[in-house]
């Protein structure tokens, strides 16, 4: 049954290999295709990602940009759902089949946490797997290549502690129990394994010229800077989001699925016990859904691993399987509706269309602000390094980057503004709307997307 479920939904995702890549997915294609020694984070381009997620989305390009995208995201979900069956039989596959595959938590845009999931469920199978074999040798390999998932996961979305937290749990649970040497043998293996990935992952980034302090900064200290932002400066749009995150959550059928499955934990006859370790991972990634700040609804996707755990600690009873039908039906509505009236080309892609027809040979463009898809999809570089609008608000809240860029001697031939004016939430626009308008005229427009024309 795991492997039907496995094709089910790689099938499910056939038909929308083609849709039009999203603002991230755009973005990280721009970064990764560029990434090499440069002035900024990734080359030319800053981005709060670390650089696994990078290196996947580089080997997209390097395919051939959208559609190996899409066939490498369906390779990790029909991934994700064999390793939940490893993990804990068909309960545990179908958990991650339904809730990988429903459009309500934004499942076929590919952003990291669809991509991390299956690093995080292979570092769980491996983990629980290494506790039950009776072989050192076997233990101690399983444990570091834990580890080394473990840690690939973080370095695909930096949040996804998972499988180092569900780890602390069933070896503080080795050694409580009075096999102290035992937990500490595996805990230096676990360990061995992720340091392992790290230092390829670092070395591989430093020969592109990313170096330890640039990710820091990148996947650390920018989410602290970020999250102050937010909290002090956020439009009304942000605790929107949140509302909305918490109705869908609420219609998928997760909080069904869990409760059920926390109806039914059971200590087993033998292995080890994941109950805590099940309810500690799901209390992780609630916590890192908020501490996300921006609540995008693929921030849902980071509880897959939690629900999965719970299920697999969990008897196999009716009252799952009926939580399972439900939120099955859920994830079908869900697909219909996506199907019939799937995302289209809008405002952004006309005016990329209108960019790449009116170009020439050394045009560059910057957007104000976000949507590096636009700059993706028109062909085109940019020269001001923050493709996305919450770097823009944390990095140059006064705009003096941005100005120094569109006003200086190599500034770009195109600006492309989100609405009528440079102001938005967080920033002070005065002195750069002045710039703007000195020195661009607006040629064309769409929606709420202004083009305009250096003069």
């Amino acid at each position: 049954m795991v492997a039907y479920l496995a094709v089910a939904v790689a099938v499910v995702r056939l038909p929308f290999l083609a849709l039009p890549l999203s603002p991230d997915e755009g973005g990280y294609l721009l970064v990764a295709s560029q990434w090499d020694p440069g002035a900024s984070t990734y080359g030319a381009y800053f981005v709060d990602r670390p650089p696994v997620l990078i290196g996947l989305f580089g080997l997209a390009d390097e395919l051939g940009g959208t559609i190996p995208l899409r066939l490498l995201a369906l390779v990790a979900v029909a991934g994700s759902v064999l390793l939940a069956g490893r993990l804990g039989g068909w309960p545990a596959a179908a958990t991650a089949a339904v809730f990988l595959s429903t459009p309500l938590f934004d499942a076929m845009q590919v952003d990291g946490e669809l991509l991390a999931v299956p690093f995080v469920l292979g570092g769980l199978a491996l983990l629980v797997r290494s506790l039950r074999t009776t072989s050192p040798q076997s233990a101690y390999a399983g444990s570091a290549a834990a580890g080394a998932l473990a840690a690939c996961a973080v370095l695909v979305k930096q949040n996804l502690l998972d499988v180092f937290v569900v780890a602390a749990i069933l070896l503080a649970t080795l050694a409580v129990r009075g096999r102290w040497r035992d937990a500490v043998r595996r805990t230096g293996a676990f360990a061995a394994g992720t340091l392992v990935a790290v230092g390829f992952a670092l070395l591989v980034s430093a020969t592109r010229g990313t170096g330890p302090a640039a990710l820091w900064d990148a996947m650390v200290t920018f989410r602290a800077q970020a999250a102050e932002v937010i909290h002090t400066s956020a439009n009304s749009a942000t605790p929107d989001r949140l509302h909305t995150l918490v109705v869908v959550l609420l219609v998928s059928g997760a909080p069904v699925v869990a409760l059920v499955a926390l109806g039914g934990l059971r200590r087993p006859e033998t292995g080890p016990d994941l109950r805590w370790a099940a309810l500690a991972l799901i209390a992780w990634e609630l916590v890192g859904a908020a501490l996300g700040g921006s609540y995008w609804l693929h921030y849902l996707l980071a509880l897959v691993p939690g629900l999965v755990l719970l299920t697999a600690a969990s008897r196999p009873t009716r009252p799952l399987r009926w939580g399972l039908v439900l939120a099955g039906a859920s994830t079908t509505v869900a697909l219909v509706g996506f199907t019939l009236s799937p995302p289209s080309p809008g405002a952004d892609q006309a005016v990329s269309a209108y960019l790449r027809s009116h170009s020439i040979a050394g045009d560059t463009v910057v957007v104000a602000f976000g949507h590096p898809n636009v700059v993706h999809d028109s062909g085109l570089g940019s020269p001001y390094e923050q493709l996305w609008s919450l770097p823009v608000r944390v990095r140059d809240p006064r705009l003096r980057e941005f100005a120094r860029v569109i006003g200086g001697a190599d500034a770009p031939r195109w600006v492309v503004v989100s609405g009528g004016s440079l102001a938005t939430w967080g920033v002070d626009s005065t002195a750069a709307q002045v710039v703007l308008d000195r020195h661009y005229r607006q040629v064309t427009s769409d929606g709420d997307w202004h083009v305009f024309e250096r003069r």
